[in-house]
C-alpha cells in the first residue's frame, strides 16, 4: 500500500523502525491529530471492496492510496476492480468469505435492489447498508456521432423523428445503460421519456458495462449510451460520438453512487465500519479540492485501476467539457462533487426518488413499503456519527434535501412521491 508523507522521513528513521512503526509513524507524521482509535480499536483491520473504472469510484481509491484507511487503523483494505456491475452483485452475494467483497462503489439503487432479492440469485435478499453518497453530477448520456447537427440536447425533438424514422424501416435502436433500475438506466429512461421516446417501446434499452462502451459504439451498436466518466470524453476524443448533456444539466446536483457495504460485515464490525466511513469521508474532501486533481486522476488512471490516460479524466474532473458537437464548457456548474453541498451525506429523500423511479419502471413493486426499506438501508445515522468524530461542523439539516426540480419542469416531492409518479406520462406501471 502507498502511503503519502508531507514531512520528511529519513532512511535512518526507516532502518531503525519496523514495518509496523514505519507505517503507524508516516500516517501520524501526514496526519497530527492523529491515528482514530476507538477503546480497542477497529474489530479488523481487513476488508474488500469492490469498485467499477469511473471517476465517482475516486474516494475508495483515493482513500486505500493516500492512506486514509490505514490512518483509522484499516490497515489491509482491498479495492479491487470489478467486470461490470453484475459482476459486483454476484460478489456482494458471495462476501469475502466467499472469495467476493464486503462492499462497493456502487449505483445507488442497488442496494435496495440486492436487499429485497430483486435482483439476486434465487431473489433472496442479501442485506446491504448505504454508509456514505461518493458523488453528485457528473454522468452523461452520449450519442453516436451519425445525429451530430440534430442540436440533440436534454431537449431531443430531432431525435425522436429520427428513432420513429429508424425503426419505421425495420431498425433495432439500441440505447445502453449500466444496470437495469440502475442510476444510468433512470437517467436514460427519464430523459427519454421526457422527449415522448418510450424506452420500453420505442427504443431497446441494452446493458453493457462501464468500459465497453465507447468500443461498442465504435461499431455501430447502438445509437446512445448513458455513463460516467472518463467513457464520456474518450467517446469525444476518438471522434466516436459526442455529449448530448451531462446529468447535471437534467437534475442539477443529482445524486449518484454510493458506498454500501453488506449489512453483517457492518454489524459484526461497527468500529471498523466507522473507521472506514471516516477514511472515506476524508478521501472526499481531499478529492474535491481542484489543487487535487491532477494526482486524482494519476492514481485512478494508472495501472491497478483504469489503465487510461490522464487526459482522458483530468478536463471533465476540472469542469471542463468538450462535448464534441462544437459546444465547450469551462468551469461547469455541473461538475462532479465529491464533498461540497453535501455531496457525501445520503439523503433519505435521494433514495426515495430512486425507489420510485424503479417502481415507475416495474423494478420494484408498487406496493413497496419505501419509508421501512430506506429506514433499513440508509444508514445515514452512522454517517453522522463519523463525520462528527473527524470533526465536522458543516452538517445536513435533516433527512431531506426538498423538493427537486428537473430540466422538463418536473418536480419532486419527498412528502408526497404518489403526486410525482401519478404526473409522468410514460411510465411502465
Amino acid at each position: 500500500m502507498k502511503t503519502v508523507v508531507t514531512q520528511k522521513i529519513t532512511r535512518r528513521t526507516l532502518l531503525k523502525a519496523s514495518a509496523t512503526t514505519a507505517l503507524l509513524g508516516a500516517v501520524n507524521s501526514a496526519f497530527p491529530a492523529g491515528v482514530f482509535a476507538e477503546t480497542a480499536g477497529p474489530e479488523t483491520a481487513k476488508a474488500t471492496l469492490g469498485f467499477i473504472a469511473l471517476t465517482d469510484s475516486a474516494p475508495l481509491i483515493v482513500a486505500r492510496e493516500k492512506g486514509f484507511f490505514a490512518k483509522y487503523g484499516m490497515t489491509d483494505v482491498a479495492v479491487q476492480k470489478q467486470a461490470s456491475w453484475g459482476a459486483t452483485r454476484d460478489n456482494i452475494e458471495l462476501g469475502s468469505a466467499g472469495g467476493g467483497i464486503d462492499g462497493a462503489h456502487i449505483l445507488t439503487p442497488m442496494p435496495y435492489l440486492i436487499s429485497t432479492g430483486r435482483v439476486t440469485k434465487g431473489n433472496i435478499p442479501v442485506p446491504m447498508y448505504i454508509l456514505s453518497r461518493l458523488n453528485l453530477n457528473g454522468q452523461c448520456i452520449s450519442v453516436a456521432a451519425a445525429y451530430k447537427g440534430m442540436g440533440v440536447t436534454t431537449k431531443a425533438d430531432a431525435l425522436r423523428e429520427a428513432f420513429a424514422k429508424a425503426k419505421a424501416e425495420g431498425k433495432e435502436v439500441k440505447c445502453a445503460v449500466t444496470f437495469p433500475g440502475g442510476t444510468h438506466d433512470l437517467w436514460m429512461r427519464y430523459w427519454l421519456a421526457a422527449n415522448g421516446i418510450d424506452p420500453n417501446k420505442d427504443v431497446s434499452t441494452i446493458v453493457v458495462p462501464p468500459p465497453q462502451m465507447v468500443a461498442n459504439m465504435k461499431v455501430n451498436t447502438m445509437e446512445a449510451f448513458c455513463v460516467g466518466e472518463p467513457w464520456n470524453a474518450q467517446l469525444v476524443r476518438q471522434e466516436i460520438g459526442f455529449t448530448a448533456f451531462t446529468t447535471g444539466e437534467l437534475w442539477a446536483d443529482h445524486p449518484e453512487k454510493a458506498f454500501a457495504m453488506r449489512a453483517d460485515w457492518v454489524d459484526a464490525n461497527p468500529k471498523a465500519a466507522k473507521a472506514m466511513l471516516m477514511a472515506v469521508q476524508e478521501a472526499a474532501q481531499w478529492c474535491d479540492k481542484l489543487e487535487n486533481k491532477e494526482e486524482m486522476c494519476q492514481i485512478i488512471g494508472g495501472r491497478d485501476y483504469f489503465k487510461v490516460p490522464v487526459e482522458d479524466i483530468l478536463g471533465r474532473a476540472k469542469g471542463e467539457i468538450d462535448y464534441g458537437d462544437g459546444r465547450k464548457v469551462e468551469n461547469s456548474p455541473f461538475i462532479m462533487k465529491y464533498w461540497a453541498n453535501h455531496a457525501s451525506y445520503p439523503y433519505q429523500s435521494h433514495d426515495l426518488w430512486f425507489l420510485t423511479e424503479d417502481i415507475r419502471w416495474g423494478y420494484q413493486p408498487g406496493d413497496l413499503d419505501t419509508k421501512a426499506l430506506i429506514a433499513k438501508v440508509n444508514r445515514q445515522d452512522l454517517w453522522l456519527d463519523a463525520a462528527k468524530t473527524l470533526g465536522v461542523t458543516d452538517l445536513p439539516a435533516g433527512t431531506s434535501r426538498g423538493v427537486e426540480t428537473f430540466f422538463d419542469g418536473k418536480s419532486f416531492d419527498p412528502e408526497n412521491p404518489a403526486e410525482y409518479l401519478a404526473s409522468l406520462a410514460i411510465k411502465a406501471v
